[in-house]
């Protein structure tokens, strides 16, 4: 991994990539696979890869995660191809024998306060959310992520009796571009970076 990627990569990924409010089209369970497959190589702490991701696609699966929706966001979620629930596992440690093999990195979690646990959780799995917005733009598909909904009733319809919690919701396909605003600002390197 030497040379940079090209310009028009660059531009798919980031640069003209946008966040869509109306989406269209069809999304296969192979690409929803292909799309898992690439996100997986995304790196977290210790490989604790704690996000676990629910795709909605069926019509049922909507009608259970709708009321959780906030009114601005149900029509277009509603609409979507596809819905990614980005969850994550509190319970993510009991996985590390087999992620994280050479070393006991279970035990470095077991007994860790739940703070703890949650802030490990929560991170990890907003990056693997991340990398599952940049791995559905290389695969030629628009993103809509959002927070607009509620946990608890996601958690509810989706993940009762598990240690798994909703993060944030992502609609996927096929993005309609009149559904977008002008591009917002963006701050410049010397007012969010510096060097040392």
């Amino acid at each position: 991994m030497t040379a940079a990627l090209p310009d028009a990569a660059l531009d798919q990924l980031f640069r003209a990539a946008r966040t869509y409010n109306a989406f269209g089209g069809e999304i296969s369970d192979q690409t929803l696979h292909q799309l898992y497959d690439l996100v997986k190589f995304g790196p977290t702490e210790a490989n604790t890869t704690p996000a676990r991701f629910v795709f909605v696609k069926s019509q049922a699966a909507k009608e259970k995660l709708g009321p959780a929706l906030s009114e601005g966001n149900f029509a277009k979620t509603m609409a979507a191809p596809v819905v990614v629930i980005v969850g994550y596992d509190m319970r993510f440690h009991d996985k590390l024998p087999y992620l994280f093999p050479h070393t006991d990195a279970k035990s470095w979690f077991e007994g860790s306060p739940e703070e703890r646990m949650y802030r490990v959780a929560l991170r990890n799995s907003s990056l693997q959310g991340a990398y599952l917005i940049l791995a559905a733009r290389a695969l030629g598909l628009d993103t809509g992520p959002m927070s607009g909904f509620d946990t608890d009733k996601v958690d509810e319809a989706f993940f009762k009796g598990t240690a798994i919690r909703s993060n944030f919701l992502v609609n996927l396909g096929q993005g309609d571009p009149a559904s977008i605003f002008a591009r917002s600002p963006r701050l410049g390197f010397d007012e969010a970076a510096r060097i040392e």
